[in-house]
C-alpha cells in the first residue's frame, strides 16, 4: 500500500491549475496547500481547485511540517530562489521548466537537493506522454533505419504586452525558455547533446527574444534544426528524418497527441492518444513512485538530463545573443 502524500503548489496561476487537475486523478495524492504572496489569490485558488490550506507568504507555506511535496510554477526567474527555499525547509520538489535561468543556478539546485537527500525533478511534460513513448518504441524497433536529421518547432501568437512574463526580461521573457525548450528536449531525447550550436534571434521592444532559429550539429554528421516564436502560430511538433522514412511527433490543437509514421513504400500510420488532464498526472505519479522507492531523482527525467538541457539552452542563448542582465 503506497503512502498518501500531501501536495502543495507554489504559485497560484494557470499551470498550477492544470497540474492540480492531474493530482485529482491520483488516489495517493492529497491536495493540501497553496502558497502565494497574495493571500486572497491563494484562498481563491484553494477554493477553486480543492486544496485544504492557503498561505499568503512562501515562508509560511514551506514551514508547514505536514507538507510533503511542492510543485513550483512561478516565473522562470523565481525557480532558483523558490527551489532553494523549499529544499532548505526539507520539502521534496518538482519544479516547472525551465528549471531556472542558467546552468550555474540549476547546478546549485541539484547540489543542494543531493546534499539534503531530498527529491528534485524538473517538470518536463513530454517524457511521460504516450506519444513520446510510442515514438521512442518505433525508433528502438529499427524500422525507420538510422536517424539522419530532425526539425522541431513550437510557436504561438500571444498579444504583445511588455509587462507579461513572455516579454518581460526581468521575468525570464523570451520564446526559448518558455516554449523553445520543447524542441530542445526533442533534440536531446532523439539525438543527444550536440557538438556545435549556431543560433539567431529576433527581439521584441523590451529586449526579450521573440523568435529563434538554431542549428545543432553532431560529430557523426547529423543535423537538427529548431524554431520557436511568439510571432507565428505553428503549434508544437518535431519531424524525424530517417533512412527508411519519416516520423512526426505532435500535439494537436485539440490537445490530442499524434505520431505519424511514413515509411518508404508503405501506407501512412497515424497513432492518436488522448490522456486525461493532458497527462500531467504522470509527472506527479512519478514523484510519488520514486519517493515510495526511496529515490531522490527520477530515472525518467534524471537530474543529469536537466543539467544537459540547461547547458544546451545556455549555449543557444550565447550564440543568439540572448542575455538576462540580472543573471548573466
Amino acid at each position: 500500500m503506497s503512502k498518501t502524500y500531501k501536495w502543495g503548489v507554489l504559485g497560484a496561476g494557470k499551470m498550477s491549475a492544470k497540474f492540480s487537475k492531474g493530482l485529482r486523478l491520483l488516489h495517493n495524492a492529497e491536495l493540501y496547500s497553496v502558497g502565494s504572496r497574495d493571500l486572497q489569490r491563494s484562498e481563491a485558488f484553494a477554493r477553486e481547485n480543492g486544496f485544504k490550506r492557503s498561505f499568503g507568504s512562501y515562508e509560511e507555506f514551506v514551514s508547514d511540517p505536514e507538507l510533503d511535496i511542492v510543485y513550483i510554477a512561478t516565473p522562470h526567474t523565481s525557480h532558483y530562489e523558490n527551489t532553494l527555499l523549499c529544499l532548505n525547509h526539507g520539502k521534496n520538489v518538482i519544479c516547472e521548466k525551465a528549471f531556472s535561468i542558467n546552468h550555474r543556478e540549476v547546478s546549485e539546485m541539484v547540489s543542494l537537493a543531493r546534499q539534503k537527500k531530498l527529491f528534485l525533478m524538473e517538470a518536463l511534460w513530454p517524457p511521460f506522454q504516450p506519444f513520446y513513448h510510442k515514438a521512442k518504441e518505433i525508433m528502438a524497433s529499427g524500422v525507420t533505419g538510422k536517424l539522419m536529421n530532425m526539425h522541431a518547432w513550437f510557436s504561438f501568437k500571444p498579444p504583445y504586452d511588455p509587462n507579461d512574463r513572455k516579454f518581460n526580461l526581468a521575468l525570464g521573457g523570451g520564446s526559448l525558455l518558455d516554449i523553445g525548450i520543447y524542441p530542445v528536449i526533442d533534440c536531446l531525447t532523439f539525438m543527444g547533446v550536440p557538438d556545435e550550436i549556431k543560433a539567431t534571434a529576433a527581439f521584441a521592444p523590451t529586449g526579450s527574444e521573440e523568435s529563434l532559429n538554431a542549428i545543432m550539429k553532431y560529430g557523426d554528421g547529423k543535423l537538427a534544426s529548431l524554431y520557436s516564436s511568439f510571432k507565428t502560430n505553428t503549434g508544437i511538433a518535431c519531424t524525424l528524418y530517417c533512412e527508411n522514412g519519416n516520423m512526426t511527433v505532435a500535439r494537436g490543437r485539440d490537445m490530442n497527441q499524434h505520431v505519424v509514421l511514413e515509411l518508404n513504400g508503405q501506407e501512412k500510420q497515424n497513432f492518436v492518444f488522448s490522456p486525461d488532464a493532458m497527462g500531467y498526472h504522470w509527472e506527479a505519479e512519478e514523484v510519488m513512485k520514486c519517493l515510495d522507492a526511496g529515490l531522490t531523482e527520477s530515472p525518467v527525467v534524471p537530474l543529469s538530463f536537466s543539467l544537459d538541457l540547461m547547458k544546451t539552452l545556455d549555449r543557444i542563448r550565447q550564440s543568439a545573443g540572448i542575455v538576462y542582465p540580472e543573471r548573466d
